[in-house]
């Protein structure tokens, strides 16, 4: 009975579409970050974007959430170079993340691992509000990491360990610059990690690679949502997890009830058992998760 009331509910969140909430979408301005000559980060209209330049044009890591977003990325790439944007590199498939392409020229090569691109075939093909759009979906797909490319004169290591935030997460580091792109694996606006089960996302993939993360070559590291975080920034949010995870799993072992482990760990219950989603967090607590994720082992 536990198992099917925690899926029902988090299946009612990835039906009501909720977004990380720190960044909403429409016409807000864009603010620029330099990190390096030839690499900026974009906060506002959604996720953090990431802007490199290379050799002859640019590439974008995400994509924030509109049409409208999207030609604001144009519209701030233009100010710091006249080279085109060629490549657009993505770290999941959150429409906060992939929605704004549809306000991109076509032709793009938009690169993601191959759990995103698979969540974005389908959402295209279920079409609905926050669906992908079929002329803007992933062609080139990373099935392998660590995977070392050179886009445009400009190294990447693009590096997938385990689904964690979703199924097809994808950490891009420039070990040249030194700099990290997270996507949501970090969303330093919130405590704990953000998981999507409906995603095939996971808490023990999520301690994985944010771990990797963590023992990457950078003090540099641009969240999904956010500020720029340091490498002590990410080693703590691991060893606060960490810590978390295992107290809820040893409440799970004691035989604790998921309200009694709620109170033991100061979390509240989703959005559906507050009212419809009103009044109560944009997405299941760490505690709702683990559970979640025992009861399916059962």
């Amino acid at each position: 009975m536990l198992n099917r009331t925690l899926r029902l509910g988090f299946l009612a969140l990835a039906a009501s579409g909720a977004l990380l909430n720190a960044q909403p979408g429409g016409q807000q301005g864009l603010t620029v970050h330099k990190l390096k000559d030839n690499v900026y980060w974009l906060e506002g209209g959604g996720g953090n974007t990431g802007v490199i330049i290379g050799n002859n044009g640019v590439v974008i890591v995400d994509a924030k959430t509109t049409a409208a977003n999207g030609q604001q990325i144009i519209a701030e790439v233009a100010k710091i170079t006249p080279k085109p944007i060629t490549h657009v590199i993505l770290t999941h498939s959150d429409a906060d993340h992939a929605g704004g392409l549809v306000g991109m020229p076509k032709g793009l090569t938009i690169v993601a691992q191959e759990g995103c691109a698979k969540e974005m075939e389908a959402s295209a093909k279920a079409g609905g509000r926050g669906a992908a759009s079929p002329d803007y979906l992933p062609n080139k797909v990373i099935a392998k990491s660590p995977d070392n490319e050179t886009f445009d004169g400009v190294k990447f290591r693009l590096l997938h360990w385990a689904p964690a935030h979703t199924s097809g997460d994808l950490v891009i580091y420039l070990p040249t610059e030194k700099i990290v792109f997270t996507g949501d694996i970090i969303a330093a606006n919130r405590p704990d990690p953000i998981i999507h089960p409906e995603k095939n996302g996971n808490s023990g993939g999520w301690v994985t690679t944010a771990k990797g993360i963590a023992a990457l070559d950078s003090d540099q590291f641009v969240p999904g949502h956010g500020d720029l975080q340091t490498k002590a920034d990410i080693q703590k949010r691991v060893t606060d997890t960490v810590a978390k995870r295992d107290k809820i799993l040893g409440l799970i072992k004691q035989g604790k009830t998921l309200d009694e482990a709620r109170q033991a760990t100061g979390d509240t219950p989703p959005p559906q058992a507050k009212g419809g989603g009103r009044g109560g967090p944009a997405f299941a607590s760490l505690t709702d998760i683990v559970y979640q994720e025992s009861a399916g082992k059962k």
